[in-house]
């Protein structure tokens, strides 16, 4: 071919060439057809941000799993714009606010949001209650006549007595002041009372029942994570008493309501101190962020390299 007629052919191509649109279309030549493939779905793929496509409402992102138009309008192609890098889990703009009512919800190794789980309550372990039953009473006869009772005077100053429905456990002082532990709950606290006050009644003494009254509410719960005691200790060490040489959890004396907390490191948490049930769930609302803050970030250990078989010791 001439230099000439390559010339003419770069000349007559410059001339029919087709001007640039904002929107270009594909110019589909006749008696050829173009063919789309859909993205393949390989480990490399980036997943949509989650947290942005969830709980940022100005996110402009398309909803996850949805193809982008915009590409020559071709169904089932996806675009590189439509896609942002997986969140990580140590960048806190990434992360929802924190509610008291719920946890915070994790992402697992690909960038997917874990569901959210609630939070959860603390359980009544124990109740202490006390009553007046207003008389003086003879523990050794009490001892001798009653069932399921035991006194040593010498070991304790009153009768031990236990009922098994509730199982409960009461010490009645000759003074006429009976002290009332084991319920799982007030009425069963009170019940336990009365029957105690029955059997007493039965052995002919004059016995009353008043002042019943909740001393103590025990109760504990879990935060599904561990905590890092000694942090804790440095942000409130105020209301914080720790030594692990002598008791391996921290004590923690909350002002408001009046609650003292036992912490231990494996994210068991027990309340004691509390008058009524709902001061408990209060006092855990209020140190549950506290907590959340001061979580111990577990690194996987890194997997052991194999040694060569010559290596290996049979």
């Amino acid at each position: 071919v001439s230099t000439q007629s390559t010339w003419e052919h770069l000349k007559m191509a410059e001339e029919t060439k087709v001007p640039l649109q904002k929107d270009p279309t594909p110019i589909i030549p006749p008696g050829r057809k173009i063919e789309f493939k859909e993205r393949p779905e390989t480990q490399d793929f980036v997943y949509p941000d989650p947290y942005h496509s969830i709980f940022d409402p100005l996110s402009s992102l398309p909803s996850l799993g949805r193809p982008s138009s915009s590409v020559s309008g071709a169904p089932g192609l996806y675009q590189m714009s439509d896609f942002r890098e997986a969140p990580r889990l140590d960048n806190p703009m990434t992360k929802p606010e924190l509610s008291q009512n719920m946890i915070i919800p994790s992402a697992d190794i690909s960038g997917k949001p874990m569901q959210t789980q609630k939070m959860e309550m603390p359980k009544l372990e124990n109740i202490v209650s006390t009553v007046d039953l207003d008389c003086k009473l003879d523990l050794r006869k009490i001892a001798l006549q009653a069932k399921n009772a035991e006194y040593n005077p010498k070991r304790f100053a009153a009768v031990i007595m236990r009922i098994r429905n509730p199982k409960t456990t009461a010490l009645i002082f000759g003074s006429g002041k009976m002290v009332c532990t084991g319920a799982k709950d007030e009425d069963s606290s009170m019940t336990a009372a009365r029957k105690y006050a029955k059997t007493i009644k039965k052995l002919e003494f004059n016995v009353k029942f008043k002042g019943f009254m909740i001393q103590n509410i025990v109760g504990s719960c879990g935060v599904n994570f561990a905590i890092n005691l000694e942090a804790l200790l440095g942000t409130h060490g105020k209301f914080c008493t720790y030594d692990p040489e002598i008791f391996p959890g921290l004590i923690y004396r909350m002002e408001q309501p009046k609650i003292v907390l036992l912490i231990f490191c494996s994210g068991k948490v027990v309340l004691t101190g509390a008058k009524k049930r709902e001061q408990l769930d209060e006092a855990f609302k209020k140190i549950y962020p506290t907590l959340k803050m001061c979580e111990k970030k577990i690194v996987a250990p890194t997997p052991r390299t194999q040694l060569p078989n010559h290596l290996m010791v049979s």
